[in-house]
């Protein structure tokens, strides 16, 4: 199945890029003509961006890391989020904090500050407290969770950046280079992609073309978890054909034995055939009862 066909790129538009005055000239070799002042985007090395960057994500979940989407512009913010969490990845869509990835140490101290806040407003602490209080408390949580909530519970950085607009998201790309994370962006015409390890040239402003692109950064993270989970159940499957190796050598349970349904049937079952044995035993002594029980 393709990652992506011509048909969905062209409905989406994502072959328009920025008038012809607002271009970047290292996006030159992206560049397939100009219409109406306006540069189109050569699809052709859209397409084959798309399935190298497709391919990495694929590799990098199934190698056990993350993926983070970045994406605060507004047409971005509810497509990165549906898409990320769709997936069970981390996400931010409001605001880059300064540091995220270059000092990650304090971003979990406000991680750990909304999970506390999070917890005293369902353990009853608020009850306690006065309406001010609760008010304020309950504004630093709103803000927290509005620029932390899509990471709230990574625990270490991503194994690789997919970033919408790197020119709105220039600092969230600066840090990534620097702690040597992989960059897979949409680079529009307008936008540099030079330091991008993955760009993929294409429309960066049209909402449908931000959620396609999007989709399939998500897809490949799902078919990543799908890869490893049937090779979980591949594992379990051997392990269970040890263990019926292992159960065929050991003798039958008493009551997984056949049964005899017409015997059952006819009152001779086996348990009634040994209880008659018992008690023919029974009535066949071999001591003479009359003579234990005689008086001396």
């Amino acid at each position: 199945m393709a990652v992506v066909t011509m048909k969905s790129l062209l409905e989406s538009g994502v072959h328009f890029g920025h008038q012809v005055k607002r271009w970047d000239p290292r996006m030159k070799k992206y560049i397939f003509a100009e219409r109406n002042g306006i540069h189109i985007i050569d699809l052709q090395k859209t397409i084959q961006a798309i399935k190298d960057a497709y391919d990495v994500v694929r590799k990098t979940v199934a190698g056990g890391k993350t993926v983070m989407f970045v994406g605060t512009k507004k047409q971005a913010q509810q497509a990165i989020q549906k898409e990320a969490e769709r997936c069970g990845m981390y996400y931010v869509n409001n605001r880059w904090l300064g540091g995220m990835l270059t000092n990650f140490v304090t971003i979990k101290k406000s991680l750990l500050r909304l999970k506390k806040l999070e917890k005293m407003e369902v353990d009853g602490t608020f009850e306690n407290l006065t309406k001010k209080e609760i008010a304020s408390l309950g504004k630093e949580r709103s803000k927290l969770q509005k620029n932390l909530g899509g990471i709230k519970e990574m625990k270490e950085l991503p194994g690789i950046l997919f970033v919408i607009d790197t020119r709105k998201e220039a600092i969230a790309v600066a840090e990534a280079q620097r702690q040597g994370i992989p960059i897979i962006a949409v680079v529009d015409t307008n936008c540099n992609p030079e330091g991008i390890d993955y760009p993929i040239p294409g429309n960066d402003d049209a909402i449908r073309a931000i959620t396609l692109f999007t989709q399939i950064i998500a897809n490949a993270v799902v078919e990543a978890d799908n890869e490893v989970g049937l090779k979980i159940i591949e594992t379990l499957g051997d392990d269970d054909e040890d263990i019926e190796a292992i159960l065929t050598d050991v003798s039958i349970k008493e009551e997984d034995r056949e049964i005899d349904i017409e015997a059952y049937s006819s009152g001779t079952h086996a348990g009634h055939e040994v209880a008659e044995t018992q008690k023919d035993e029974e009535d066949e002594l071999p001591v003479n009862v009359d003579k234990v029980y005689a008086k001396e």
